[in-house]
Protein backbone atom coordinates (compact mmCIF):
# COMPACT_ATOMS: atom_id res chain seq x y z
CA UNK A 1 0.00 0.00 0.00
CA UNK A 2 1.18 3.11 -1.04
CA UNK A 3 2.37 6.04 1.27
CA UNK A 4 0.22 9.10 1.24
CA UNK A 5 2.75 11.37 -0.56
CA UNK A 6 3.69 8.34 -2.53
CA UNK A 7 0.28 8.90 -5.27
CA UNK A 8 1.24 12.79 -5.55
CA UNK A 9 5.03 12.20 -6.26
CA UNK A 10 4.06 9.38 -8.77
CA UNK A 11 1.80 12.04 -10.69
CA UNK A 12 4.32 14.51 -10.76
CA UNK A 13 7.21 11.93 -12.14
CA UNK A 14 4.35 11.42 -14.88
CA UNK A 15 3.94 14.49 -16.18
CA UNK A 16 7.53 15.31 -15.96
CA UNK A 17 8.34 12.02 -17.82
CA UNK A 18 5.81 13.36 -20.58
CA UNK A 19 6.94 16.72 -20.81
CA UNK A 20 9.83 15.63 -21.30
CA UNK A 21 9.10 13.20 -24.06
CA UNK A 22 7.17 16.57 -25.58
CA UNK A 23 10.39 18.69 -25.23
CA UNK A 24 12.37 16.03 -27.40
CA UNK A 25 10.11 16.24 -29.95
CA UNK A 26 10.13 19.95 -30.54
CA UNK A 27 13.78 20.17 -29.67
CA UNK A 28 14.68 17.17 -32.17
CA UNK A 29 12.17 19.60 -35.17
CA UNK A 30 14.25 22.80 -33.95
CA UNK A 31 18.07 20.94 -34.23
CA UNK A 32 17.67 18.75 -36.93
CA UNK A 33 14.72 19.81 -39.50
CA UNK A 34 14.54 22.98 -40.00
CA UNK A 35 17.99 22.86 -41.14
CA UNK A 36 18.28 21.54 -44.55
CA UNK A 37 22.25 21.47 -45.24
CA UNK A 38 25.35 18.85 -43.94
CA UNK A 39 23.94 16.86 -41.23
CA UNK A 40 26.39 15.14 -41.31
CA UNK A 41 29.64 14.15 -38.45
CA UNK A 42 29.79 16.01 -35.70
CA UNK A 43 26.47 18.52 -36.76
CA UNK A 44 24.27 15.28 -35.66
CA UNK A 45 25.42 15.88 -32.13
CA UNK A 46 22.64 17.80 -30.75
CA UNK A 47 20.32 15.38 -32.34
CA UNK A 48 22.38 12.41 -30.40
CA UNK A 49 22.08 14.35 -27.18
CA UNK A 50 18.43 15.29 -27.43
CA UNK A 51 18.09 11.12 -26.58
CA UNK A 52 18.05 12.11 -22.95
CA UNK A 53 15.12 13.63 -22.93
CA UNK A 54 13.45 11.14 -23.56
CA UNK A 55 15.19 8.67 -20.90
CA UNK A 56 12.91 9.25 -17.70
CA UNK A 57 9.20 8.29 -20.07
CA UNK A 58 11.10 5.01 -21.46
CA UNK A 59 11.91 4.28 -18.23
CA UNK A 60 8.51 4.81 -17.17
CA UNK A 61 6.14 4.01 -20.03
CA UNK A 62 8.42 2.32 -22.38
CA UNK A 63 5.43 1.27 -25.02
CA UNK A 64 4.28 5.17 -25.21
CA UNK A 65 7.95 6.49 -25.65
CA UNK A 66 8.48 3.83 -28.21
CA UNK A 67 5.80 4.86 -30.39
CA UNK A 68 6.23 8.82 -29.77
CA UNK A 69 10.14 8.14 -31.23
CA UNK A 70 8.96 5.99 -33.82
CA UNK A 71 6.75 8.40 -35.22
CA UNK A 72 9.09 10.91 -34.45
CA UNK A 73 11.78 9.08 -36.72
CA UNK A 74 9.87 8.76 -39.27
CA UNK A 75 8.49 12.07 -39.67
CA UNK A 76 12.69 13.31 -39.16
CA UNK A 77 13.81 11.44 -42.03
CA UNK A 78 11.36 12.29 -44.64
CA UNK A 79 11.26 16.03 -43.70
CA UNK A 80 15.27 15.67 -43.82
CA UNK A 81 15.31 14.06 -47.12
CA UNK A 82 12.99 16.78 -48.19
CA UNK A 83 14.28 19.47 -46.89
CA UNK A 84 18.22 18.76 -47.90
CA UNK A 85 17.33 17.46 -50.78
CA UNK A 86 15.73 20.88 -52.08
CA UNK A 87 18.86 22.77 -50.70
CA UNK A 88 21.52 20.43 -52.10
CA UNK A 89 19.87 19.87 -55.71
CA UNK A 90 20.00 23.38 -56.03
CA UNK A 91 23.77 23.12 -55.52
CA UNK A 92 24.05 20.16 -57.52
CA UNK A 93 24.91 17.58 -55.35
CA UNK A 94 22.08 15.55 -55.10
CA UNK A 95 24.15 11.89 -54.05
CA UNK A 96 25.02 13.46 -50.86
CA UNK A 97 21.12 13.67 -49.99
CA UNK A 98 20.87 9.72 -49.31
CA UNK A 99 24.05 10.24 -47.02
CA UNK A 100 22.87 12.54 -44.84
CA UNK A 101 19.40 11.24 -44.58
CA UNK A 102 20.86 7.52 -44.41
CA UNK A 103 22.65 9.61 -40.95
CA UNK A 104 19.72 10.97 -39.35
CA UNK A 105 17.79 7.95 -40.20
CA UNK A 106 20.64 5.42 -38.37
CA UNK A 107 20.49 7.78 -35.02
CA UNK A 108 17.04 7.52 -35.07
CA UNK A 109 17.23 3.99 -35.63
CA UNK A 110 19.87 3.11 -32.82
CA UNK A 111 17.09 5.01 -30.40
CA UNK A 112 14.17 3.11 -31.11
CA UNK A 113 15.97 -0.36 -31.41
CA UNK A 114 17.45 0.80 -27.67
CA UNK A 115 13.76 1.49 -26.53
CA UNK A 116 13.17 -1.94 -28.21
CA UNK A 117 15.56 -3.46 -25.88
CA UNK A 118 14.54 -2.13 -22.72
CA UNK A 119 10.68 -3.23 -23.49
CA UNK A 120 12.13 -7.04 -24.33
CA UNK A 121 14.22 -6.68 -20.89
CA UNK A 122 10.86 -5.67 -18.78
CA UNK A 123 7.84 -6.80 -20.57
CA UNK A 124 6.45 -10.12 -21.82
CA UNK A 125 7.87 -11.99 -24.95
CA UNK A 126 4.57 -11.09 -26.80
CA UNK A 127 4.73 -7.49 -25.90
CA UNK A 128 7.98 -6.82 -27.15
CA UNK A 129 7.86 -9.10 -30.37
CA UNK A 130 5.38 -7.04 -31.26
CA UNK A 131 6.91 -4.12 -30.32
CA UNK A 132 10.38 -4.85 -32.44
CA UNK A 133 8.27 -5.72 -35.52
CA UNK A 134 6.36 -1.99 -35.22
CA UNK A 135 9.17 -0.04 -34.84
CA UNK A 136 11.40 -2.09 -37.45
CA UNK A 137 8.53 -1.51 -40.39
CA UNK A 138 8.52 2.30 -39.66
CA UNK A 139 12.41 2.14 -39.81
CA UNK A 140 11.65 0.17 -43.49
CA UNK A 141 9.11 2.44 -44.51
CA UNK A 142 11.39 5.47 -43.69
CA UNK A 143 14.53 3.75 -45.96
CA UNK A 144 12.35 4.01 -48.89
CA UNK A 145 12.65 7.82 -48.75
CA UNK A 146 16.77 7.85 -48.39
CA UNK A 147 17.54 4.44 -50.72
CA UNK A 148 17.03 4.55 -53.93
CA UNK A 149 17.52 1.54 -56.12
CA UNK A 150 17.00 -2.47 -54.92
CA UNK A 151 20.30 -3.11 -54.01
CA UNK A 152 20.37 0.08 -51.61
CA UNK A 153 16.96 -0.73 -50.14
CA UNK A 154 18.17 -4.65 -49.73
CA UNK A 155 21.46 -3.11 -47.66
CA UNK A 156 19.48 -0.72 -45.47
CA UNK A 157 17.03 -3.78 -45.09
CA UNK A 158 19.32 -6.07 -43.78
CA UNK A 159 21.25 -3.74 -41.04
CA UNK A 160 18.27 -2.28 -39.87
CA UNK A 161 16.98 -5.89 -39.18
CA UNK A 162 20.38 -6.94 -37.58
CA UNK A 163 20.19 -3.84 -35.37
CA UNK A 164 16.59 -4.55 -34.45
CA UNK A 165 17.47 -8.53 -33.69
CA UNK A 166 20.54 -7.42 -31.43
CA UNK A 167 18.72 -5.08 -29.65
CA UNK A 168 15.68 -7.84 -29.12
CA UNK A 169 18.16 -10.66 -28.49
CA UNK A 170 20.16 -8.93 -25.48
CA UNK A 171 16.50 -7.11 -23.77
CA UNK A 172 15.73 -11.07 -24.01
CA UNK A 173 19.04 -12.48 -22.55
CA UNK A 174 18.86 -9.64 -19.48
CA UNK A 175 15.29 -10.31 -18.53
CA UNK A 176 15.53 -14.35 -18.31
CA UNK A 177 18.95 -14.16 -16.52
CA UNK A 178 17.11 -11.68 -14.35
CA UNK A 179 13.92 -14.31 -14.18
CA UNK A 180 16.14 -17.07 -13.57
CA UNK A 181 18.42 -15.49 -10.79
CA UNK A 182 15.08 -14.39 -8.79
CA UNK A 183 14.19 -17.96 -9.31
CA UNK A 184 17.13 -19.86 -7.82
CA UNK A 185 16.44 -17.00 -4.69
CA UNK A 186 12.29 -18.51 -4.50
CA UNK A 187 13.68 -21.90 -4.76
CA UNK A 188 16.83 -21.28 -2.17
CA UNK A 189 14.32 -19.40 0.46
CA UNK A 190 11.92 -22.72 -0.25
CA UNK A 191 14.39 -24.77 1.09
CA UNK A 192 16.00 -22.68 4.07
CA UNK A 193 12.27 -23.38 5.14
CA UNK A 194 11.92 -26.90 4.05
CA UNK A 195 15.13 -27.51 6.21
CA UNK A 196 14.62 -25.78 8.93
CA UNK A 197 11.33 -27.45 9.17
CA UNK A 198 13.06 -30.96 8.79
CA UNK A 199 15.36 -29.13 12.05
CA UNK A 200 12.46 -28.57 13.76
CA UNK A 201 10.90 -32.15 13.80
CA UNK A 202 14.16 -33.73 14.41
CA UNK A 203 14.02 -31.68 17.57
CA UNK A 204 10.48 -32.64 18.31
CA UNK A 205 11.53 -36.43 17.77
CA UNK A 206 14.12 -35.91 20.52
CA UNK A 207 11.38 -34.37 22.80
CA UNK A 208 8.90 -36.51 22.24
CA UNK A 209 11.40 -39.96 22.28
CA UNK A 210 12.75 -38.45 26.10
CA UNK A 211 8.77 -37.72 27.30
CA UNK A 212 7.96 -41.66 26.12
CA UNK A 213 10.80 -42.86 27.99
CA UNK A 214 9.88 -40.60 31.00
CA UNK A 215 6.35 -42.25 30.36
CA UNK A 216 7.35 -45.76 30.28
CA UNK A 217 9.78 -45.36 33.21
CA UNK A 218 7.32 -44.16 35.82
CA UNK A 219 4.33 -46.37 34.04
CA UNK A 220 7.16 -49.78 35.30
CA UNK A 221 7.76 -48.07 38.80
CA UNK A 222 4.08 -47.82 39.20
CA UNK A 223 3.00 -51.28 38.42
CA UNK A 224 5.73 -52.41 40.45
CA UNK A 225 4.87 -50.64 43.90
CA UNK A 226 1.14 -50.52 43.18
CA UNK A 227 0.38 -52.99 45.36
CA UNK A 228 2.83 -52.13 48.21
CA UNK A 229 3.16 -48.46 48.20
CA UNK A 230 0.30 -47.11 46.49
CA UNK A 231 1.36 -43.23 47.55
CA UNK A 232 4.50 -43.93 45.31
CA UNK A 233 2.32 -45.43 42.48
CA UNK A 234 -0.24 -42.37 42.65
CA UNK A 235 3.52 -40.09 42.13
CA UNK A 236 4.43 -42.03 39.44
CA UNK A 237 0.74 -41.59 37.61
CA UNK A 238 1.04 -38.13 38.52
CA UNK A 239 4.52 -37.81 36.48
CA UNK A 240 2.84 -39.79 33.66
CA UNK A 241 -0.29 -37.43 33.63
CA UNK A 242 2.07 -34.33 33.39
CA UNK A 243 4.84 -35.25 31.02
CA UNK A 244 2.03 -36.36 28.54
CA UNK A 245 -0.19 -32.93 28.77
CA UNK A 246 2.82 -31.03 27.77
CA UNK A 247 3.76 -33.18 24.78
CA UNK A 248 0.65 -33.70 23.85
CA UNK A 249 0.30 -29.63 23.62
CA UNK A 250 4.11 -29.70 22.14
CA UNK A 251 2.34 -31.91 19.36
CA UNK A 252 -0.92 -30.28 18.52
CA UNK A 253 1.58 -26.78 18.33
CA UNK A 254 3.70 -27.94 15.54
CA UNK A 255 3.21 -31.34 14.39
CA UNK A 256 0.65 -30.65 11.99
CA UNK A 257 2.90 -28.40 9.84
CA UNK A 258 5.96 -31.19 10.32
CA UNK A 259 5.17 -33.71 7.04
CA UNK A 260 7.99 -33.84 5.58
CA UNK A 261 11.76 -36.41 5.98
CA UNK A 262 14.54 -36.89 4.75
CA UNK A 263 15.49 -40.69 4.28
CA UNK A 264 18.89 -41.68 5.86
CA UNK A 265 18.81 -38.78 8.20
CA UNK A 266 19.20 -39.67 12.00
CA UNK A 267 17.92 -37.51 14.69
CA UNK A 268 20.68 -35.80 17.08
CA UNK A 269 21.27 -37.59 20.45
CA UNK A 270 21.82 -34.18 21.92
CA UNK A 271 19.17 -33.20 24.26
CA UNK A 272 17.24 -30.06 23.21
CA UNK A 273 18.51 -26.66 24.41
CA UNK A 274 16.49 -23.84 25.86
CA UNK A 275 16.72 -20.67 27.39
CA UNK A 276 18.84 -22.14 30.63
CA UNK A 277 21.44 -22.58 27.83
CA UNK A 278 21.93 -18.87 26.83
CA UNK A 279 25.29 -18.87 28.75
CA UNK A 280 26.98 -20.81 25.95
CA UNK A 281 25.79 -18.45 23.48
CA UNK A 282 27.01 -15.71 25.22
CA UNK A 283 30.27 -17.10 25.46
CA UNK A 284 30.92 -18.66 21.94
CA UNK A 285 29.85 -14.90 21.23
CA UNK A 286 31.97 -13.33 23.05
CA UNK A 287 35.11 -16.03 21.84
CA UNK A 288 34.35 -14.25 18.05
CA UNK A 289 34.83 -10.58 19.42
CA UNK A 290 30.85 -9.30 20.22
CA UNK A 291 29.52 -9.32 23.53
CA UNK A 292 25.89 -10.45 24.50
CA UNK A 293 24.45 -8.86 27.00
CA UNK A 294 20.63 -10.47 28.50
CA UNK A 295 18.23 -8.42 30.21
CA UNK A 296 15.87 -11.10 31.75
CA UNK A 297 11.94 -9.24 32.47
CA UNK A 298 9.08 -10.94 33.72
CA UNK A 299 8.81 -13.79 35.85
CA UNK A 300 11.31 -16.77 35.20
CA UNK A 301 9.92 -19.78 35.17
CA UNK A 302 10.06 -23.25 33.40
CA UNK A 303 8.13 -23.11 29.98
CA UNK A 304 7.58 -25.92 27.27
CA UNK A 305 10.25 -27.73 25.66
CA UNK A 306 8.90 -26.64 22.08
CA UNK A 307 8.65 -22.44 23.62
CA UNK A 308 12.09 -22.87 24.92
CA UNK A 309 13.34 -24.71 22.09
CA UNK A 310 12.09 -22.08 19.61
CA UNK A 311 13.04 -19.23 21.56
CA UNK A 312 16.79 -20.72 21.84
CA UNK A 313 16.97 -21.26 18.05
CA UNK A 314 15.62 -17.15 17.02
CA UNK A 315 18.02 -16.32 19.64
CA UNK A 316 21.10 -18.33 18.21
CA UNK A 317 20.49 -17.16 14.82
CA UNK A 318 19.78 -13.50 15.83
CA UNK A 319 23.32 -13.66 17.63
CA UNK A 320 24.91 -15.54 14.82
CA UNK A 321 23.41 -13.02 11.99
CA UNK A 322 25.13 -10.52 14.54
CA UNK A 323 28.96 -11.66 14.26
CA UNK A 324 28.62 -12.68 11.05
CA UNK A 325 26.88 -9.41 9.28
CA UNK A 326 26.01 -6.46 11.67
CA UNK A 327 30.22 -5.31 12.22
CA UNK A 328 28.96 -4.68 15.32
CA UNK A 329 30.92 -5.07 18.49
CA UNK A 330 28.15 -6.04 20.91
CA UNK A 331 24.06 -6.61 20.93
CA UNK A 332 21.85 -6.77 23.34
CA UNK A 333 18.84 -9.64 24.14
CA UNK A 334 16.05 -8.95 25.74
CA UNK A 335 13.23 -12.28 27.11
CA UNK A 336 10.20 -10.77 28.47
CA UNK A 337 8.01 -13.46 30.03
CA UNK A 338 4.93 -12.72 30.33
CA UNK A 339 1.25 -14.04 31.59
CA UNK A 340 0.30 -15.06 28.02
CA UNK A 341 3.41 -15.13 25.85
CA UNK A 342 7.11 -15.09 25.99
CA UNK A 343 8.67 -12.22 24.04
CA UNK A 344 11.87 -11.67 22.42
CA UNK A 345 13.79 -9.00 20.91
CA UNK A 346 17.52 -8.70 20.14
CA UNK A 347 18.74 -5.62 18.93
CA UNK A 348 22.66 -4.20 17.78
CA UNK A 349 24.06 -1.08 16.17
CA UNK A 350 25.99 -2.35 13.35
CA UNK A 351 25.36 -2.18 9.40
CA UNK A 352 22.26 -4.71 9.52
CA UNK A 353 21.67 -7.25 6.76
CA UNK A 354 20.47 -5.19 3.65
CA UNK A 355 23.05 -5.92 0.68
CA UNK A 356 24.13 -8.53 2.10
CA UNK A 357 24.85 -12.61 0.89
CA UNK A 358 21.42 -15.13 1.12
CA UNK A 359 22.62 -16.84 4.57
CA UNK A 360 21.30 -13.90 6.56
CA UNK A 361 18.36 -13.92 4.61
CA UNK A 362 17.49 -17.71 4.89
CA UNK A 363 18.14 -17.38 8.84
CA UNK A 364 15.52 -14.90 9.12
CA UNK A 365 13.53 -17.29 7.10
CA UNK A 366 14.15 -20.02 9.49
CA UNK A 367 13.25 -17.61 12.40
CA UNK A 368 10.20 -16.73 11.28
CA UNK A 369 9.40 -20.22 10.09
CA UNK A 370 9.83 -21.29 13.75
CA UNK A 371 7.21 -18.16 14.80
CA UNK A 372 4.78 -19.33 12.80
CA UNK A 373 4.92 -22.80 13.71
CA UNK A 374 4.05 -21.90 17.38
CA UNK A 375 1.38 -19.09 16.19
CA UNK A 376 3.67 -16.43 16.90
CA UNK A 377 4.85 -13.31 15.32
CA UNK A 378 8.23 -12.51 14.25
CA UNK A 379 9.38 -9.22 12.68
CA UNK A 380 13.10 -8.24 11.75
CA UNK A 381 14.63 -5.23 10.00
CA UNK A 382 16.69 -1.93 10.11
CA UNK A 383 16.23 0.62 12.93
CA UNK A 384 15.38 4.44 12.59
CA UNK A 385 18.38 5.30 14.91
CA UNK A 386 20.61 2.34 13.26
CA UNK A 387 21.24 -1.13 13.39
CA UNK A 388 19.03 -4.13 13.33
CA UNK A 389 16.06 -5.83 15.54
CA UNK A 390 14.70 -8.90 15.52
CA UNK A 391 11.51 -9.38 17.59
CA UNK A 392 9.73 -12.58 18.27
CA UNK A 393 6.27 -13.52 20.27
CA UNK A 394 5.45 -16.63 21.00
CA UNK A 395 2.12 -17.19 22.86
CA UNK A 396 2.43 -19.68 25.85
CA UNK A 397 -0.23 -22.54 26.38
CA UNK A 398 -2.85 -21.75 29.25
CA UNK A 399 -1.59 -24.03 31.12
CA UNK A 400 1.67 -22.22 31.64
CA UNK A 401 -0.14 -18.66 32.14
Amino acid sequence: MKAPLDAPRSLLGEALAWCSGIAYVLLLYIVVLSTGRELTGMRLLPAALLAVLLLPLALRRPLPALALLSTVSFAATVRAESAMAAGQRVMGIVPLVQTQAWQIASLQAVLTDLTVGWIAATRSRRTAIVAALVALGVQIGGAGYYREGSSSFLTALVFLTLMMVTAWTVGRSVRERHQHTADLRARAAEQAVVAERLRIARELHDMVAHSIGVIAIQAGVGRRVIGTQPSEARNALAAIEDTSRDTLAGLRRMLGALRQTVPGDGAPLDPAPGLAELDVLVERAQDAGVRVDIEWRGERRSLPTDIELSAYRIIQEAITNVVRHSGAPACRVAIDCREGDLSIEITDEGRGLSGLPGAAGYGLTGMRERAALLHGEFTAGPRPEGGFRVAARLPLPVAVT
